[in-house]
């Protein structure tokens, strides 16, 4: 009988060895999905950004070019593009505390939860 229950004893702690070990794999592995993850979104958008401040930069750099052109001078038309800058900045920063950053919030926020939407359906599945 004694030998039974150290027999027994035995086996319980070799089972709750190999949880325990299977469940600090599973941690690691999770947080290895997860930083993976953040890292492919910080890449990704960082890309997204960069084309897109080249394509607006280039974009203004032709608009000024093409104004130029219209107006006979450089200076005329990269004036034309400074004007209409400084007018959108001016504008952003009238209106950016009662509709830019609560815009900003709410995108964030939706985009937090749609994330952690998708991690639970694919912790169901």
């Amino acid at each position: 009988m004694q030998e039974n229950k150290d027999k027994s004893i035995e086996d319980l702690v070799d089972d709750a060895k190999g949880f325990l070990e299977a469940r600090v794999e599973y941690t690691r592995l999770y947080l290895v999905e997860k930083v993976s993850k953040v890292f492919a979104d910080l890449v990704t958008s960082t890309v997204v950004i960069v084309c897109f401040i080249l394509a607006f930069l280039f974009g203004s750099v032709t608009l000024a070019l093409y104004l130029s052109d219209l107006l006979g001078s450089y200076a005329g038309g990269f004036g034309c593009v400074s004007l209409f800058y400084i007018i959108l900045a001016l504008g952003v920063y009238l209106t950016k505390d009662k509709y830019i950053e609560k815009a900003i919030i709410n995108v964030a926020i939706r985009r937090y939860f749609d994330k952690l939407a998708d991690k639970e359906e694919d912790e169901k599945v």
